[in-house]
């Protein structure tokens, strides 16, 4: 039974109550689940008045206690996994067994800012005069929002609602409206794990109508968000024009270095595991593959062959390997890269086509040789498509794959040291992984730069767009 979904503010659960209501999809059937309810203006007052409120006393908070609260969300997360997510999967598509994965991994980032949270330090510097104290404090910024989206509903919100809690600061939390369950499991852990009303509150509905009156507002300190460049511009030019401070994890479109000395069958079963997880909707999600030369035809043979044997299907069948596209909007975007790509001389080697039946599937695709100037190799596709090309030398690839403005996540596979240190410093994003998939996890920051965002979350670096640094300076 899908979760009855309700807004989340000053530490209570509001139900529809004649507000406007929002059909919830599940995109393996395209039928209705749920319902939404519409955050009023007043609602989001509301919420603005007591996460200010809720502040004032949480950010006296003792480290201690902030960090007992975590580990025990940590603890209700791992008693509730698969039912967060079965609701998971039934609104966004995923396999369950990505899903519940995806629950279960936060309770290391739940133990992670339990840990880093009692670690907020501040220093003393050495005064030129005897007389004089110099004390660094590091303080909860204040009120923040944080936006997160609906490809990794449950971890994406949860490391911003760690972050802010930890740090001391009270947080107002929109969810998308597509996988609304997930940031509603999240309320519900940390109001059973004992949080004061009002450190806490969910709100849906309107993005652009809620984005706009809680950044607008003086309560609001810091505004992290996840989801799209063009969204992510928007808000972060409003959040400028107001001297506020942001957190933005935007689009990718990673770059894959695939070269001659590379182990080819473990890079190609484990970039076709990672392509296709979640259909591809996920923002450090391999996309651009560049192929040396030497390798070329292996590779792709090894990959097309794992591929093709993914078995796709509603995320509920135990032996579904990959979902539906979450809304049917990603197949026509995935329809419109495959003709492009055809109508400029590139080969389809598998899939390319919707799926038979009411949901929302489209095959696993690999397509080789693509142009420069196609769709897929500018865009970011979001989605189950690979592209394959080849390339020459080392400074090449680095070329190519530098070309556009995204620096999230990128990848490499190489047994050359010499290789992977000329790659490593190379390639122009926030995250390099040579050789596996180790990205995301709590203890390693997250983030990326040009228009892939800046500011990142987890590592040690996570609490640093949550905290100010103050300077006192006494004269005893």
């Amino acid at each position: 039974m899908y979760t009855e979904l309700s807004l989340y503010i000053n530490g209570e659960f509001i139900q529809g109550s004649g507000r406007r209501e929002q059909e919830v999809l599940n995109p393996a059937t395209n039928t209705t689940i749920g319902k939404l309810p519409h955050a009023t203006i007043s609602d989001l007052d509301l919420a603005l008045s007591s996460a200010y409120n809720a502040f004032e006393t949480w950010k006296h908070s003792s480290p201690l206690l902030r960090s007992q609260i975590l580990r025990k969300v940590g603890e209700l997360i791992l008693e509730r996994a698969q039912e967060i997510g079965t609701n998971i999967t039934l609104e966004q598509g995923k396999p369950l067994t990505e899903s519940i994965s995806e629950v279960t991994v936060c309770k290391e980032h739940a133990d992670w800012h339990a840990e880093e949270c009692r670690r907020i330090y501040g220093r003393i510097i050495p005064s030129r005069m005897q007389q004089v104290q110099q004390t660094v404090l590091r303080e909860p910024i204040g009120v923040c929002v944080a936006f997160s989206p609906w490809n990794f509903p449950f971890s994406q919100a949860f490391r911003k609602v760690a972050a802010a809690v930890g740090a001391g600061c009270s947080v107002i939390l929109k969810g998308s409206s597509d996988t609304p369950s997930a940031v509603m499991a999240i309320a519900k852990l940390f109001h059973d794990a004992g949080l004061p009303p009002g450190v806490l509150n969910l709100v849906s509905g309107d993005s652009g109508m809620i984005s706009d009156h809680l950044i607008k507002s003086p309560f609001v300190q810091k505004v992290s968000f996840t989801g799209s460049t063009p969204v992510g511009q928007k808000l972060a030019a409003l959040s400028g024009s107001l001297m506020k401070r942001c957190t933005m994890e935007l689009g990718g479109h990673a770059p894959v270095i695939v070269c001659n000395d590379a182990d080819i069958d473990s890079a190609a079963e484990a970039l076709a595991n990672y392509k296709f997880r979640n259909a591809g909707q996920v923002c450090i999600s391999p996309t651009r593959f560049y192929v040396q030369e030497g390798a070329y035809e292996q590779f792709i043979k090894k990959f097309t062959d794992r591929v093709c044997s993914l078995k796709v299907g509603d995320g509920l069948e135990d032996d579904s390997q990959m979902g539906p596209l979450a809304q049917r909007r990603r197949v026509t975007a995935m329809q419109g890269f495959v003709e492009d790509a055809k109508e400029r001389g590139a080969s389809i080697l598998t899939g390319g086509e919707s799926l038979a039946g009411e949901g929302n599937f489209f095959a696993p695709t690999v397509m080789t040789d693509l142009p420069e100037d196609s769709r897929f190799m500018n865009e970011e596709p979001f989605g189950p498509i690979a592209g394959i090309v080849r390339f020459k030398s080392i400074d090449e690839a680095l070329q190519r794959a530098n070309r556009l403005p995204f620096g999230l996540a990128s990848y490499a596979f190489t047994t050359s040291t010499q290789n992977a240190h000329a790659i490593s410093r190379g390639l122009e994003a926030g995250m390099v992984s040579i050789n596996h998939m180790g990205l995301a996890a709590a203890e390693t920051p997250f983030g990326g730069i040009k228009e892939s965002g800046y500011g990142s979350e987890g590592g040690s670096e996570t609490f640093d767009g949550y905290l100010t640094t103050k300077f006192i300076t006494q004269l005893n």
